[in-house]
């Protein structure tokens, strides 16, 4: 591989960004005096703030490499990730999930589990999210050193020193403020460095419209071909889209991972917390403009011989998370590349960072304290989080490695969320909206998804059963077995959890008044404009959620 030929102006902005990010992390930690100012950013933030901080958090490695390179090998489905399997769940979150988790002052997802049924469920979801974030940290990691690797020429093992390095530094200083403040900072340099990618892709074809006639017709729609698997890009049929994406990943991840939902912890009061997904889902919207049509660009322009563009190679395939770089080292002059550059490394560092302040809450709050040392006093949880970060960096480096030997990060990704996330959102929907949900049924019917979920998944990659015998159709690519995967582990936590819960001990109602619907007391109306409620702008952006698929429909 060659590296792309780097001007000493790119190599300036490159190393002002990773200078500025790490003296960042030095300045914000004279306001880091307390447990809640590293865990939770001393719950300060407007809305605005920690809106582009949710939406951020989401736009690391997966979003900009990650989506890409599945537009080129799915093509416009990929967009789904962005409406259907993003818009609706982000808006219950605000609209519904928020007066639940804000109201009761909780420090994680977790957190709310013990409260709602008992500490064995809350250590089970501990456990297994901080698994499951130190796989997916391995991931930002992994993209972060493949841009150095693989565009700047440096070793693997250096590159992935430095990614590590950097993000260990200004995380441990400041915890949540130095990754809150990291991803607002990368919301606008993804925004200023990568959108020109799409425009000149654009110019370079002709228009759009030139660009969908030069892709297959099964990569072009979004809804119109999805009534036979075969006939679209990701041999997905629409009830795979609906159920497993739209619904049990969706909701799964937006309203129940720890990652983005720790954002909207971090609000000033209420009505900002239910702000905070409902502003995010805007500019989510607007990311497929990024990297929807940047992947599209790409392979139009692959199949066209005499443009003399093509994606790397690896070991004779294709490496599909390359397309956006090539992109960049295509249309970007001297000066412009090293920001395209480090707008990329920024969204990585920012979901890199997401993860570890993530992990470091639910390791000191639902894990060691937990178990380990429950009289530990705020000083010594402060120091414990900023240990625990070091640690975390470390492990990350180990799932980095591991997350370079699969095939494409999206597929990896979609994978961990269906044994983890899907589950648990069913154990959150029948806890927040059913009373008579008891712990053990809860316990049980996670361990009962969980564990399902993964044996589906091992059961098709070492072909013990065939994957249409999971997505109910002949043909099937590896996302749609992630589909329909996570609405199975989904069904039968949701079944189990019912049934176990109709045989054992309930918990008294005025144990749950404040975190069951129901016995919750409805949020008091704001006394301000229609135009400043959270519901008017949900409505605002369904509205255009709407639109949006029946234009590209």
């Amino acid at each position: 591989m060659q590296a792309i030929g780097l001007h000493f102006v790119d190599w300036f902005i490159i190393l002002f960004y990773f200078a500025f990010i790490i003296g960042l992390g030095f300045y914000l930690k004279r306001f880091t005096k307390s447990e809640e100012d590293f865990f939770l950013a001393g719950r300060k933030n407007s809305s605005w703030v920690a809106g582009l901080a949710f939406l951020s958090a989401n736009l690391g490695a997966l979003e900009l490499l990650g989506m890409t390179g599945n537009t080129f090998k799915y093509g416009m489905s990929v967009a789904h990730f962005y409406w259907i399997g993003a818009i609706p769940a982000m808006l219950f979150l605000g609209i519904f999930m928020m007066p639940f988790y804000y109201s009761a002052r909780i420090k994680s997802v977790p957190g709310y589990l013990k409260l709602r049924f008992d500490e064995k469920t809350r250590i089970l979801n501990g456990f297994s999210f901080a698994i499951m974030t130190l796989l997916v940290s391995g991931i930002n990691l992994y993209a972060m050193a493949l841009v150095l690797h693989t565009f700047l020429g440096w070793n693997w093992d250096v590159s992935m020193l430095a990614s590590a390095v950097t993000v260990a530094f200004y995380v441990t200083l400041s915890g949540l403020m130095s990754a809150i403040f990291t991803e607002i900072i990368q919301f606008f340099l993804i925004w200023f460095g990568l959108f020109l990618v799409s425009i000149l892709g654009i110019v370079d074809v002709g228009s759009f419209g030139d660009i969908m006639k030069r892709v297959p017709e099964a990569f072009s729609h979004l809804w119109r071909n999805t009534g036979d698997p075969s006939a679209n890009g990701m041999l997905v049929s629409w009830g795979g889209i609906v159920l497993g994406l739209g619904f049990v990943l969706s909701f799964g991840y937006w309203t129940t991972d720890f990652l983005v939902v720790q954002r909207a912890f971090s609000a000033k009061n209420l009505r900002s917390a239910r702000m905070t997904p409902i502003i995010a889902s805007f500019f989510k919207m607007a990311v497929p403009f990024i990297v929807i049509v940047a992947g599209l660009a790409a392979l139009a322009l692959s199949n066209d011989p005499r443009s003399g563009f093509s994606l790397m190679t690896d070991g004779g395939k294709l490496n599909y998370d390359s397309a956006l770089p090539m992109l960049i080292a295509r249309y970007f002059p001297r000066g412009l590349v090293g920001l395209g550059i480090t707008a990329l490394l920024a969204g990585f560092m920012a979901g890199q960072a997401g993860n570890i302040s993530a992990f470091n809450t639910v390791w000191t709050y639902d894990i060691y304290q937990s178990i380990i040392n429950k009289k530990a006093s705020p000083k010594h949880l402060l120091r414990m989080g900023r240990a625990a970060t070091i640690v975390a960096v470390v492990l990350s480096v180990g799932t980095a490695y591991w997350a370079k030997s699969m095939p494409t990060i999206m597929d990896y990704m979609q994978a961990i969320f269906s044994w983890v996330n899907a589950p648990l959102f069913a154990t959150m929907l029948l806890g927040m909206f059913v009373k008579w949900i008891t712990p053990n049924g809860a316990f049980w019917g996670l361990i009962a998804g969980m564990g399902s979920s993964f044996t589906m998944y091992l059961a098709v990659k070492f072909q013990w059963i065939s994957v249409s015998f999971l997505t109910l159709s002949r043909t099937a690519s590896d996302m749609a077995s992630n589909f329909w995967r996570a609405w199975w582990a989904w069904l039968i936590t949701f079944v189990v959890t019912i049934v176990i819960s109709l045989f054992t001990k309930k918990k008294p109602q005025a144990e749950l008044v404040g975190l069951v619907k129901g016995l919750t007391a409805g949020a008091a109306l704001e006394p301000v404009p229609l135009f400043k409620r959270p519901a008017f702008y949900a409505v605002l952006s369904l509205i255009i959620f709407v639109l949006l698929n029946v234009i590209f429909w």
